[in-house]
């Protein structure tokens, strides 16, 4: 083997290091981030689904107290309550929101309709 094939032959070692390298911390460094661009998503979510929801005229109180009631019925312990979706249909007997429930098995999704200006499950 001459000097200048050893040379090629360790320079392409520091490149594939290298590389193998970078490749690492990218991974680990969007794996870290992962969860905190999910939180700001989720937020970002709920805080639409709140502004959408106030744009249309629908009460805050009024449908997070009907929420949270159909959420005890329904799922029993809740620990959390998070608006996350306003379908908004023509008339208002068609409206629909939708919840995201914390509960002790996890999360699950809730739809309360409004039939007569009354929010229950649909």
């Amino acid at each position: 083997m001459t000097a200048f094939q050893i040379v090629l032959l360790v320079f392409a070692l520091l490149v594939l290091v290298t590389a193998i390298g970078g490749f690492m911390a990218m991974t680990r460094r969007t794996r870290s981030r992962e969860d905190e661009l999910l939180a700001q998503l989720k937020r970002a979510e709920r805080e639409l689904a709140k502004a959408h929801a106030a744009d249309k005229g629908w009460d805050p109180t009024t449908l997070q107290s009907a929420a949270r009631a159909a959420a005890d019925q329904r799922f029993g312990d809740v620990s959390g309550l998070q608006l996350v979706q306003v379908i908004d249909k023509p008339g208002t007997d068609a409206d629909q929101a939708v919840f995201r429930v914390e509960t002790a098995d996890g999360e699950q999704s809730m739809t309360l309709g409004r039939t007569g200006g009354v929010w229950g499950p649909a």
